[in-house]
């Protein structure tokens, strides 16, 4: 398992996930190396829209509808810091790009240029990440806590939040709802 590279897969919280960060969570791995890993969680939002985040921010957002659009829980890591996962990846100060297809940006003239009404057309706002050291998030797998699946685009971005895990299960095969609350080798 150390020669995993899970980098653009979802992890699916398992059933019996009781950590209340991550139970019923789908994880997007933006990055994962030798160093460890880092993901958004991308189906948890927070009770704040962009309209409230830009304000705390002093930044102003059109009254558009990305307005009205919620933040995310990102996860535990850096919960003051907001982290824009977008598509196309784009040209901005500071950004991861995943495979060439996503970026995960943490300037801030991204959130500008979406408050004037540009920005990427595809993006999702949260709030901290999701972190592991290294060889952490594979021992977390070998003790059945996460299923992996390689990442579909259209589910982060085009997806109702609801719909976002039962779909990411779908791409295994799986109906969520007949997993067990159990944990065991098979």
């Amino acid at each position: 398992m150390s020669q995993v590279n899970l980098t653009d897969h979802f992890l699916i919280a398992m059933p019996n996930m009781v950590d209340p960060y991550f139970a019923r969570s789908l994880t997007y791995i933006c990055e994962h190396n030798d160093q460890g890993a880092l993901g958004v969680v991308v189906n948890r939002p927070i009770d704040m829209t962009l309209s409230a985040l830009f304000e705390r921010l002093s930044l102003t957002i059109a009254p558009d509808g990305r307005a009205n659009e919620p933040v995310y829980f990102g996860g535990p890591v850096q919960t003051d810091r907001g982290f824009v996962l977008h598509q196309p990846v784009g040209e901005w100060q500071s950004t991861l790009a995943v495979q060439d297809r996503v970026g995960l940006t943490t300037s801030k003239d991204i959130l500008e240029a979406v408050g004037g009404g540009a920005g990427p057309p595809r993006l999702l706002v949260t709030l901290g990440y999701s972190g592991w050291a290294p060889g952490q998030l594979e021992n977390e797998i070998k003790q059945n806590a996460w299923l992996t699946v390689a990442a579909r685009d259209a589910i982060i971005f085009d997806l109702s939040i609801e719909e976002r895990l039962p779909a990411a299960m779908e791409l295994l095969g799986i109906n969520f709802a007949s997993l067990s609350d159990e944990a065991g080798p098979a």
